[in-house]
């Protein structure tokens, strides 16, 4: 991207993500089209085979309790109740990719709404191709957790962290004014 712009790296399957989405919808509706997000699967699960025991259900569920208190988010706690349920992220990633070719509005609502039906397209191994693809950039940029976010300008390829996870938007909305006027200034 050209200009001032975000870069948003996320997994749809991430429950940080989730308790982010309300500070992204906050970016989208202050900045709009003055600073544009990237959207970038940052792959926090892909390929796993293992189905979900007993205690990482428990772990996973703590895990949703905290980030439903920090964020307000709601969880469907119905969740543990699905047997035999593998934790691949890589399908819902994968998912977003093809909504986001559309239009990268279309990917950010799609990680915001996976749903059970997916375009024949989702089959599409160039597809699969460009997901993995978003995983080694997220890799090879060091992006370790998710929800991250980072901030350039497209001119000379360097970008600032904004948030290597969780935040609330009155959080990140003053930084991101701040960022986005020096690099207009710049």
């Amino acid at each position: 991207m050209k200009g001032p712009h975000l870069v948003y790296i996320a997994d749809p399957m991430c429950s940080w993500c989730w308790g982010f989405s309300p500070a992204i919808d906050a970016i989208q509706a202050g900045f709009g089209t003055e600073l544009p997000i990237r959207l970038l699967l940052g792959g926090l699960r892909p390929g796993t085979d293992t189905e979900m025991d007993s205690s990482d259900r428990a772990d996973v569920r703590a895990h949703w309790e905290h980030i439903r208190e920090a964020s307000g988010q709601t969880f469907d706690f119905g969740f543990f109740d699905r047997a035999r349920f593998v934790y691949d992220t890589e399908p819902a990633s994968r998912a977003v990719v093809v909504m986001r070719r559309r239009g990268m509005d279309l990917g950010l609502a799609a990680l915001k709404r996976i749903q059970s039906a997916f375009h024949t397209d989702f089959q599409d191994e160039s597809a699969r191709r460009e997901t993995h693809t978003d995983f080694a950039i997220a890799r090879n940029a060091g992006v370790r957790g998710f929800p991250t976010l980072i901030a350039g300008t497209g001119k000379d390829g360097r970008y600032s962290l904004v948030t290597n996870g969780f935040q609330p938007a009155t959080r990140i909305i003053p930084a991101q004014e701040y960022w986005l006027a020096t690099a207009l200034a710049a």
